[in-house]
């Protein structure tokens, strides 16, 4: 049927030993978190007739009001025409595989997995605005990567909240690793402290908590670039990884994080989260198109392995709500 989905990527890069087939519990969650756009494209295609203006036009409303932008989304209906005239196609049944093949297309190059075992330790700056996920994401992350034979320590670098050092000493005993806070003081020293603390301990991995940002808070933004010049004066190429986490329920103004936090601090990797059956989804196609930047896992739920590598094939099948 669709052929991208027979290729599964058992074994391959994408796969990190974490992926699901298609109709799994996580391919189900995923499917049910993206229903809100599946169900409009399955709606249009499925009711039949010709391919015609009309039915561009519609599939065009869809994709803009599922946040693709309109960027992106001119050129996925490009695309799209381009393979309508070439395959000869004429059926409004028929555009689902040549859009599903279009968004993979799309989508595909920034299926790139994390690997974190080049360095030890490995130090990943967690980033975004307040509300995204970020610290929940660090302690599902933090799980992840146990699952991958790697020893994490969590650094409690939210200074500002004390309710971030709660959350995230709570995900420290939940996962089992040691959580390095302070009761106040700055995030960079305490950072610094944690990344001494896995040198002398030999820890694989170090995920640094930041305080939430907002992009338009230029003074704000300057102290997390000190933090990332405090960690690369104890280690010279880290951190290794700065991971970006957004909330895909804010739609465009993902795509403005994605641009000021890659200009402040050249972004390495974004998180995804909040995939639950409220968003729209169509946010990492406007990120691809406008300013790529790999996606190296997204989430769909609260659970502690409810966090998962993004692979494109997947998420493209989910956002059509392909069938297996």
């Amino acid at each position: 049927m669709f052929s991208f989905l027979k290729k599964k990527s058992s074994g391959s890069d994408n796969d990190q030993g974490n992926t699901d087939k298609p109709g799994s519990s996580w391919f189900a969650q995923l499917k049910s978190g993206l229903a809100r756009t599946g169900d409009q494209l399955t709606g249009l295609f499925s009711r039949g007739g010709k391919i015609d203006d009309d039915l561009y036009e519609e599939l065009e409303t869809i994709l803009v009001t599922a946040d693709v932008g309109l960027n992106a989304t001119h050129a996925l209906l490009a695309d799209l025409r381009h393979q309508v005239r070439e395959q000869r196609l004429s059926e409004a049944s028929e555009l689902k595989e040549a859009l599903a093949h279009c968004l993979l297309r799309l989508l595909k190059p920034l299926a790139q997995p994390l690997h974190a075992e080049t360095h030890k330790p490995f130090v990943i700056m967690m980033v975004g605005v307040n509300g995204a996920g970020k610290t929940t994401s660090i302690g599902k992350l933090a799980k992840y990567l146990q699952g991958q034979g790697l020893s994490v320590l969590l650094a409690a670098g939210d200074t500002f909240r004390a309710a971030a050092r709660e959350q995230l000493a709570t995900w420290g005993e939940r996962n089992n690793v040691t959580v390095i806070a302070q009761q106040s003081g700055d995030a960079a020293a305490v950072i610094y402290d944690a990344v001494q603390a896995a040198q002398a301990r030999g820890i694989d991995v170090v995920l640094a908590d930041t305080a939430g940002r907002l992009t338009t808070q230029a003074n704000l933004m300057e102290e997390i670039k000190k933090v990332k010049r405090v960690i690369a004066k104890l280690l010279p190429d880290a951190p290794h990884e700065v991971l970006l986490v957004l909330d895909a329920n804010t739609g465009q103004n993902a795509l403005s994080q994605v641009k000021a936090f890659d200009q402040a601090l050249g972004v390495t990797g974004l998180i995804l989260t909040k995939l639950d059956g409220t968003a729209k989804g169509g946010v990492i196609a406007a990120i691809a198109k406008a300013h790529p930047i790999p996606v190296r896992f997204i989430g769909v739920g609260e659970g502690l392995d409810d966090l998962r590598p993004f692979v494109a094939e997947d998420f493209v099948a989910a956002l059509l709500g392909l069938e297996e």
